[in-house]
Order: C-alpha cells, then structure tokens, then sequence
C-alpha cells in the first residue's frame, strides 16, 4: 500500500462518538470516509473535508482501515455482516470500537477470520470531548501485527493507546470490569444522595465531601487489587465485620426513609456471608473470592 493509502481511514456510525471519531481524523489530515445508517448526519464532517458514503460497502471499499463505532455489537453486526459489505472488506481491517462483551467480540472475530477480513477489537475509555486530545484513552486487542500497522493512522484520534494482547476479547473485558466500577460507583453515589437528602442534606453540600471519599479510592484499588492477587485478602486496618456494621447502617437509614435499600442489602449479604465462612478478621476484598467462587 502507499503511504497515502495508509493514512485512510472510514468510519462507520455517526453517533456522538463516531462523529467525534471521525472529526479527529479529518483534523488530523487523514483521508476519511463515513457513512451512518440514518442520512444527514456526515453533514458538518463532509464540510470539514470528509467524504460521505451513500453505501457501507463503498465506504468500506475507501480505506484498507476501517473504524466501527455503534450502540452495540448487534448494530456492528447489522452493518458488516451484510453480503456486499463483507465481500468489500476482504483483505481489509475493522477496527471496532464498539461497546460490548468479551464473547461478542470473539464471535465477530470468528466471523472476520472466516471471511479473510482483519480484525482488532477496542474500546474507548473517555468521554467524547476527550476525543483527539491528550485525556483520550484506547485499549485495544487483537492481531500485534494489524496493531503497529494501523498505529499511526489511530494516532490521530489523541491520548493513549493501549494494545492488551492477541486475545481478541481483552478489551472488552477491561471496558466491561472498569465500567463496573463507573455504574457501581454511580449507584453508589445517586443512592447516598437520596438518603442525604432525606436527612435534610442538599446535594450541593455532600458533594465536596463525596470527592474526599473519591480520593482514597485509588490507593484502596491498589491494595485491593494486591491482595487479591496475593491472595491474603488484608483486614488488618479495616477487617469485613467493620464493613458489615457499616452496611447494616446504611440499610436501616435508608429503610427508615422508605428509600429503596436493596443495593446495599445484596452488598451486606456479601460481606456477612464472608464472616459466615470464618473470615471475619479478612478486608472486604475476600468478597471476590466469594463472588468468584459462585461464578464457577
């Protein structure tokens, strides 16, 4: 290919992200072609200097790279597994940047391989203003090869880039536990406003105090994730008893106020359930060696 081949790009959905996607291979100087199901949205990219697509197929014929970027995998499928779509990919690479899990990702793999089609599996990890600036972050994974080829054309879209591994689910796995910790996080949060507010707390005032809380949180997932890995599940300075104190707490608190404790109560259920088994003097990490255990 030459050089000037290899700095195309097409991006296929024009969401939000896609579009944001897009625009930073467009400011970046990249050739790019896009194309979304739903017309008009190529708009402001086409004025900008992309090219629209009237087809998937002919926009996937554009680029030997292409970028996908849709609600889910179904969507990606919908898109790439279409006849004419395929038989112009052949030979060529998706990168997927869509959002989804680990088995979806191998599946559309298998599908890929089968059709001599190249393909690495992604997933963003920031918001889309980040996108084309030094806060984006990509974890990628798939082929090493397909990697440090399309490096540089994936360069554009800013920040990080993070290649985990031929394993094509990698990704996807890393998005799926770090958004755990996101919507878990944010349960957690929305939850606690609502019995602050019940007290006669505003939002407003809890808030710098909940970024206090926030801020031991990442030496706690360094510990953590040692223990769990060392398996000694440390409760020296903060044993699982004092956690189910904590929890059970909560939980009349919040029932007090007629406000929904359930949440908490499967939390608690955990962490009773680890003292039950005569590791009351462990920390709250041994909880995933319970949840992993139930798992198998």
């Amino acid at each position: 290919m030459s050089t000037y081949d290899q700095s195309a790009v097409t991006v296929l959905g024009l969401g939000p992200m896609g579009r944001a996607l897009a625009g930073a291979f467009v400011a970046a100087g990249v050739r790019t072609t896009v194309w979304n199901r739903t017309p008009g949205r190529d708009r402001d990219l086409v004025d900008r200097g992309a090219t629209g697509a009237a087809t998937a197929a002919e926009a996937v014929a554009a680029s030997p790279l292409t970028v996908v970027c849709v609600v889910n995998y179904d969507a990606a499928d919908a898109v790439l597994r279409q006849e004419e779509v395929a038989d112009a990919l052949k030979g060529r690479t998706v990168v997927n940047l869509t959002a989804d899990t680990p088995d979806r990702a191998r599946s559309t793999d298998e599908w890929a391989r089968a059709h001599g089609v190249g393909y690495l599996d992604g997933a963003i990890m920031t918001p889309t203003p980040s996108i084309g600036t030094p806060d984006a972050v990509f974890l990628l994974s798939g082929p090493e090869e397909l990697y440090e080829r399309y490096e540089p054309v994936l360069a554009a879209l800013g920040g990080s880039r993070t290649h985990l591994g031929a394993d094509i689910g990698r990704a996807a796995a890393y998005d799926i536990a770090l958004l755990d910790i996101f919507w878990t996080a944010m349960a957690g949060y929305t939850h606690a406003l609502a019995v602050a507010r019940a007290e006669g707390v505003t939002a407003v005032e809890l808030a710098p105090f909940a970024g206090g809380i926030a801020q031991i949180l990442p030496a706690l997932f360094t510990e953590f994730a040692t223990d769990i890995d060392t398996g000694t599940y440390s409760g020296e300075l903060n044993p699982i008893t004092s956690a189910v104190s904590s929890l059970s707490h909560i939980v009349h608190a919040s029932e007090s106020h007629g406000i929904d404790a359930s949440l908490m109560r499967v939390i608690e259920g955990l962490a009773r359930r680890v003292v039950a088994e005569g590791h009351g003097s462990d920390g709250f990490s041994r909880v995933t060696d319970l949840l992993s255990r139930r798992a198998h």
